[in-house]
C-alpha cells in the first residue's frame, strides 16, 4: 500500500500531540519522509499534510507563473505563508499547533483523512459535515448522468 487511504479519529494528549495512524506512518516511512509539510487547505477547514513532494508540487506550479504576477504572489502566499513544517516525533506523533487549530477548529480530537498522495487533518464534526456534502454532490452528479443517459 502506497496511498493514504481511509480515515480515523485520534485523541490529542495533554501535551498537544496526536498519533498519526499506523497505516499513514507506514507510508511516511516507506517514502522516507523525516519531516512533514503542512498547509492550510484552500476552501476547506482542513490541513493538507505530506512530505516534501507536496511542497515541491506547489513549487513546480509556481515556476510556471510570472514571478511579478498577482497569481504568483497569491500562490506564493498560499504555499509559504499558509504552510508550515510539522514536528513528527519518533513515536509517530505530531504536535497540533495553533497553525493547525486556528484553521480547523480542532480542540481535543483529530480526524485523519487519506487523500491518496497526502492526508488531511480535520476537526471531526467538520469532517462529517463536509463528507455528507461531498456525498450529496456526488449523488446529484450520478443522478444528472443517469438522466442525461436516458435523454440521449
Amino acid at each position: 500500500m502506497d496511498r493514504f487511504l481511509s480515515n480515523s479519529v485520534n485523541n490529542i494528549d495533554a501535551k498537544g500531540r496526536v498519533s498519526v495512524p499506523a497505516a499513514f506512518r507506514q507510508i511516511l516511512a516507506q517514502r522516507g519522509f523525516k519531516e512533514l509539510y503542512a498547509m492550510q487547505s484552500l476552501g476547506t477547514p482542513a490541513i493538507d499534510v505530506g512530505g516534501m513532494d507536496l511542497l515541491q508540487r506547489y513549487e513546480q506550479r509556481l515556476e510556471a507563473e510570472d514571478p511579478f504576477s498577482e497569481a504568483y504572489a497569491d500562490m506564493s502566499l498560499f504555499t509559504y505563508g499558509d504552510g508550515a513544517f510539522l514536528k513528527f516525533d519518533q513515536e509517530g506523533r505530531i504536535t497540533v499547533s495553533d497553525f493547525v487549530r486556528t484553521h480547523t477548529g480542532i480542540t481535543d480530537k483529530v480526524t485523519f483523512v487519506g487523500r491518496n498522495t497526502f492526508f488531511q487533518l480535520w476537526e471531526p464534526s467538520q469532517f462529517e459535515a463536509h463528507r455528507a456534502e461531498a456525498r450529496a454532490r456526488l449523488l446529484a452528479m450520478r443522478g444528472a448522468s443517469a438522466s442525461k443517459g436516458v435523454q440521449e
